[in-house]
């Protein structure tokens, strides 16, 4: 039976050298005080140090100095495994100035080596990451001169080409959940995701481990299948009555965790009150395009940034009751959120674990997705997660882009003061950007047009005044805008000759 005990003995027992997996998906389900406790420790006494700190996304709340990444940031941790980067400022500069090793993995591959590590295996093998960056062959997952493990392999299989990812070994599994009963059974109802809190727990204990669990209350009653981790898998419980439901957000919303049912037209109020603070013609321009692929029936992922431009556009045509929305960490249906809450979705429908949402994804399940890019090439490649001096990380796009039926990518031809007038669609470019986003060739390539052309996938690459699409040869040009002058707001700028196919 678990046993209650106050945050500090808790992390008492961690020792130096630990191989730490954290349950949260960015801000959300994150144990930020059991995180904060740990860091204290190693202040006040250097130790535990040498950790390995291991999450299927990641586990900052977007501000540098948090308690959520201190751990990382203090000299603590010699090597961080995760696959976005975003939410934890202090670890991406910790890697660029080498004083962390980092790896980068696709968030699905992390997500099942865990639910691998829970069932004895050595290896996860998938087609996830080939030909991608994580793939050997092009560079690994290795982010800096201090990540020299290598984690990632090829094989092949009936003459197939696979990637073979080693497993993790976790000395300790780090948890916040919403409450526990009397015997140390784990529910997670004020949660908007349970991530991979089982497949963890299972993890840590089959290696001997420690399962450390932060809740906010214990309760009488509960029903067996609410409980997310079974009092067999928790070595420690703390009570933490006052941690916050979801990080960024001052109180508790029923609505991120199915507590409140929304209809079709409260999620579609909820959406065009509640639009990010990143507006301009530019990304409006984008998503007005965009939106046009959606159909009714579909499946659908939108990424961050420029495409949750999209969900707007949709909620204004009426299209949010007709199609189903999905988030990474495991929520079908609803709205999903943006900002510090980003991974929550508004009226969620369902929410499984983020591995069972992974198996959907790479098993097809997705109709479009809409996502972003930092640099598009000749033959189609996109780089999303790495620009010198910036570590956006690949979080689920590896995987998401990989399997999904159409692919369309949002982003501006040109960025750095790039400004445009839209008067009822007609697009007149009033100052161009200085960076050029569709180069010769990608700095790293985080959706490969050759796996597209293998997979049979429909690409389209939409910007605010042309759409390219993924043909035989690379990039082709279908589309220009009203407004636009081809050649020289167009084909001036690109670094190669496109076939044009209006």
């Amino acid at each position: 039976m678990p046993q209650f005990v106050s945050l500090e003995e808790a992390v008492s027992h961690i020792k130096d050298g630990s191989f730490i997996g954290v349950n949260a998906f960015l801000a959300l389900a994150n144990p930020l005080e059991l995180l904060g406790a740990l860091a204290q420790r190693y202040e006040r006494t250097g130790a535990p140090g040498d950790l390995t700190l291991y999450c299927s996304s990641g586990f900052g709340n977007w501000e540098e100095g948090s308690d959520c990444e201190r751990i990382v940031t203090n000299g603590a941790t010699k090597r961080l495994m995760i696959s976005h980067f975003p939410t934890m400022p202090g670890s991406e500069k910790a890697v660029l100035e080498n004083r962390v090793a980092g790896y980068n993995f696709p968030l699905g591959a992390l997500s099942h080596m865990i639910r691998e590590a829970a069932r004895g295996s050595d290896y996860y093998i998938t087609k996830s990451g080939v030909n991608l960056f994580v793939d050997p062959k092009i560079g690994g997952s290795k982010l800096n001169d201090l990540a020299c493990e290598d984690w990632v392999d090829d094989i092949e299989i009936d003459g197939e080409r696979y990637l073979k990812y080693k497993v993790p070994r976790f000395d300790v599994a780090l948890m916040k959940a919403s409450s526990c009963d009397r015997f140390g059974n784990i529910t997670m109802e004020k949660e908007s995701c349970v991530v991979d809190a089982l497949s963890l727990a299972q993890a840590t204990k089959r290696n001997g481990g420690i399962v450390i669990v932060q809740v906010e209350r214990i309760v009488e009653k509960r029903r067996p299948w609410e409980s997310i981790v079974p009092m067999a898998l928790v070595d420690y419980l703390v009570l933490c009555p006052e941690q916050t439901p979801v990080l960024g957000a001052d109180d508790y919303d029923p609505s991120f965790c199915g507590d409140r049912f929304m209809t079709a037209e409260e999620i579609t109020e909820f959406v065009l009150t509640n639009k990010p603070a990143k507006t301009s013609p530019v990304r409006t321009r984008v998503a007005r395009r965009a939106v046009k692929e959606l159909e009714g029936g579909m499946v659908v992922n939108i990424g961050i940034g420029i495409p949750e431009g999209v969900s707007i556009e949709a909620a204004k045509r009426g299209l949010l009751s007709r199609v189903t929305l999905t988030v990474e960490d495991g929520a079908f249906g609803g709205m999903p959120t943006s900002g510090a809450a980003f991974g929550s979705a508004v009226g969620a429908h369902s929410i499984c674990s983020t591995a069972q949402m992974f198996d959907f994804y790479d098993g097809g399940g997705l109709d479009i997705c809409f996502l972003g890019a930092l640099e598009v090439d000749r033959e189609g490649n996109v780089n999303a997660h790495f620009s010198p001096g910036k570590l956006a990380g690949i979080g689920g796009f590896a995987n998401i882009t990989q399997t999904t039926r159409k692919v369309v990518f949002c982003f501006s031809f040109t960025a750095g003061g790039l400004e445009i007038e839209d008067s009822y669609g007609v697009v007149n470019i009033v100052q161009e950007g200085r960076i050029r986003k569709i180069v010769d060739r990608v700095g790293a390539i985080s959706f490969s047009a050759q796996n597209a052309h293998d997979n049979g996938q429909e690409v389209l690459y939409v910007t605010e005044r042309c759409v390219f699409r993924l043909g035989k040869g690379g990039l082709e040009l279908v589309e220009v805008y009203d407004g636009v002058d081809i050649q020289k707001d167009i084909l001036d700028l690109l670094p190669f000759e496109v076939p044009v196919c209006l």
